[in-house]
């Protein structure tokens, strides 16, 4: 049985964990992200990595970061979270702990982590969707996390969904998750109360009485209290990430999807209508299998228990 450590950069926290061969976290810990000093999180790594091998007979570590990272696995090119441009991190944790280091963005360390030890056992073909702030994705084709010619592939939420639509975050305009997110949803509750208040009055309550007000967990207890604008914000939702997810297909045709993120937790008051909007929207549909789509069960260890099985990997 051979340990690695799995590391999971956050916008707020750094999560680090020793991981088994079976996916099994031995030891974790928590440390808080230097957000605000991206020059200093190299050393929190390192810091929390030198612990747990001190406890543990580790072999190498896989850290997950959010942002773009080059095909050598080593260089954030881009992180928007943390500000690193060009940050050499694989080699400056490396340095600061003896240990072989790979780095791999986040998502696509939640796809491997579910592709192996959660929802997406024995499937050969998955995209991992987190459905949070925004959208990510990871995608495995034939049993290998797809990375692209440049380690970039599989930023999902930044498809063009509706031409000139909304601007997004990375400057672009109309990106799926600008209409398929929980950010998306929220704005989406805002609007629907502020049009109609009267049939928000569970919605506005809970909200504290003004649209502004509206968060992701006002929407979905609103929602679960029978709120007729919490529901529609959802099946709105549901609908557009059906949509993104026919697009998906269309190009990839995954045996399964896999749900994950913060709004994967609300999962009873829109997979159902993802799996309508899918089937309504898929490409030839009525003459192939339709996917399955199903939710993420690693929960927010996936990415740290990914990470460290990609640092088995040459």
């Amino acid at each position: 049985m051979t340990l690695t450590i799995g590391i999971d950069i956050g916008g707020t926290k750094v999560a680090a964990g020793v991981v088994d061969d079976d996916g099994k976290i031995v030891e974790s810990l928590l440390r808080p992200t230097p957000a605000d000093n991206p020059e200093l999180v190299a050393g929190v790594v390192a810091e929390a990595i030198k612990e747990l091998a001190s406890r543990h007979e580790v072999e190498a570590v896989g850290v997950g970061a959010a942002g773009f990272v080059d095909e050598t696995r080593s260089v954030v090119r881009f992180a928007p979270n943390l500000a690193w441009r060009e940050e050499p991190l694989q080699k400056k944790v490396a340095d600061l702990v003896g240990l072989p280091v790979v780095v791999e963005n986040d998502a696509n360390a939640t796809a491997w982590g579910e592709y192996r030890f959660g929802a997406g056992r024995g499937e050969t073909h998955l995209v991992c969707v987190t459905v949070g702030t925004g959208i990510g994705g990871g995608v495995v084709v034939g049993g290998a996390l797809y990375r692209g010619r440049w380690g970039m592939g599989a930023e999902l939420g930044h498809i063009q969904s509706v031409p000139d639509g909304k601007r997004c975050g990375c400057g672009n305009l109309g990106c799926w998750e600008q209409y398929a997110s929980g950010n998306a949803l929220v704005a989406e509750a805002r609007r629907l109360a502020a049009t109609d208040p009267g049939r928000a009055s569970v919605l506005l309550e809970i909200a504290g009485g003004t649209p502004e007000r509206i968060e992701g967990r006002e929407v979905t207890e609103a929602a679960r209290a029978g709120d007729p604008v919490a529901l529609e914000a959802y099946a709105w939702l549901a609908g557009w990430i059906g949509q993104g997810l026919a697009d998906l297909a269309a190009v990839l045709d995954p045996g399964c999807f896999i749900m994950g993120g913060g709004v994967s937790a609300a999962a009873d008051l829109w997979l159902d209508g993802v799996k309508e909007s899918f089937a309504e929207r898929l490409t030839g549909r009525g003459h192939r299998p339709l996917a399955d789509i199903r939710t993420a069960e690693l929960g927010p260890s996936a990415g740290l228990v990914g990470a460290a099985d990609l640092a088995r990997m040459p």
